[in-house]
Parts: structure tokens; sequence; C-alpha cells
């Protein structure tokens, strides 16, 4: 029930959809009433705020985890790289698909090749609502294979379809692996407070990495505060839904 609601949240906290309920509202409203305007004026400030490159981009600097330099990372025993990169419902299903994440998987390889990290833990079944043949970490594992990380570095988890299965799951496949002490956890910036309280709840207290940067430097021009960007809708809908997620785990005692 938990993983359907978080589908539906993902829908209903997205700026587009209230842009469209604003100017739906402002349709079936009296033509000589005052509603019209006020939803009129609402979609307007909306999609000025919506829209503005400057704003959204401000948010995510707020909200995300600063990047970690490889030289301060010490050396752990393995990264834990968080799934939901990958694109399954994509065809032909002869190769794997990354969408927008894919720095997770690029870190954790990085991290590997530096010799930070002795293995790596992929975490992830599939995010699906409907059943899926390959788990993400089965198809993260092959693309870390053709990178040359060996099979004996790679450990699959793959049941958990959140970030609190992540956490739960992973804990659970550690058990077996008791000279696995020291962890760094490897998923995107405005992802990493949720992660980080899911894996502390558990008892594991990895040390952050985070990659997949929705925000830039903040801007010195003022075309990003003036100009409407496409994208930052976008972000903004990324953003909000991560926010949401994180306040709703905080709820349900997961963090």
């Amino acid at each position: 029930m938990f993983f359907l609601l978080s589908k539906l949240l993902l829908i209903l906290f997205s700026p587009g959809l209230w842009l469209l309920a604003l100017l739906v509202a402002a349709l079936r409203a009296r033509a000589t009433g005052p509603w019209r305007k006020r939803w009129l004026w609402a979609a307007v400030l909306l999609l000025f705020i919506g829209g503005n490159g400057g704003l959204a981009n401000s948010a995510l600097l707020a909200w995300e985890k600063p990047p970690v330099p490889l030289r301060a990372v010490a050396p752990a025993d393995a990264a834990v790289l968080l799934t939901g990169i990958t694109m399954g419902s994509k065809s032909p299903h002869d190769r794997v698909y990354l969408g927008s994440g894919a720095d997770r998987f690029t870190n954790a390889l990085w991290l590997y090749r530096a010799k930070r990290v002795r293995r790596i833990i992929i975490s992830g079944g599939s995010g699906s609502t409907t059943p899926a043949a390959v788990t993400e970490a089965a198809e993260l594992a092959t693309l870390l294979r053709l990178a040359g990380v060996p099979s004996r570095d790679l450990l699959l988890e793959e049941r958990s379809r959140n970030t609190r299965e992540n956490a739960l799951y992973t804990k659970e496949l550690l058990a077996q692996y008791p000279n696995i002490k020291s962890l760094v956890l490897v998923t995107s910036a405005f992802h990493q407070r949720r992660a980080l309280g899911c894996f502390a709840k558990v008892g594991l207290h990895p040390v952050p990495f985070p990659a997949d940067f929705r925000s830039t430097d903040t801007p010195h021009n003022l075309t990003a505060w003036l100009v409407p960007d496409t994208d930052a809708f976008g972000r903004w809908s990324g953003l909000i839904h991560e926010i949401t997620g994180y306040l709703t785990y905080r709820i349900m005692g997961y963090l």
C-alpha cells in the first residue's frame, strides 16, 4: 500500500498538474465572478515560480547534500549504490538503458577505481508497479562487469522497492558479510537526506557520497532569474516529491 501511495504522490505533487488545475478552475469559474481572476493570477504566479530557473536552482542548492571530494573519502569496505536509474520499460531488452541519475552508477565506479572502496553493493529490485523480468541491481551489475569490476567485488540486494527497503535489506545482506564494516552511500544529492535517515534507523551509518546533482553553482547572470526555463518545472517537481517523501518517512517512523 505504501509503495503504491508513493507512486500516487509523485503525480499529485507536480507543479505542472497544479497549473493545469488552476487553469481548469479559471475556465469553469463565472466570467463575471471574482474567482476567475484569482485562479488566473494564481496560475501566472505558479508559472513564474515554476519556470524560474534561478529559484529552482537555489532551492535545490539548499536541499541537496554538498559534493564530497574523492580525496576526502576515507577507504571503506564497500559502496552502497542505490538504484532507480534504469529504464526497464524501454525496448529492445538486449541492453541496459540509463536514465536520469546515471551519475550514481559512474560515481560508484569512480570510487571503486580510485580504490576508495573494495566492493560495491547494488541495492534495488524494481520500482515498477508491474512485474519486471530483471532487477535494477542485476542490470547495473552487468554494466559494472562490462566496466571491468570482477563479480567477486559485487554484492546484489534485489528485493527492495523503495528507500526504506534499501536500508532494511542491505542490513540483512551485510549480516552474511561480517567483514564489511565501513560503507559509503552513493545516491542522488537530493535523495541523500532520506537515504541516510533510513540507513541510520536500521543501525547503519554510511559516509555520504552525493551524486546526480540537479543544481549548478549559483548563476551570476540575470538570465537564469528572468528568462523562463522549461526544465525548472521538472526540477521543482523532483524536489517537491523528495521533500514530501522525506516528511512522510519521518511521520511513518522510517527516519
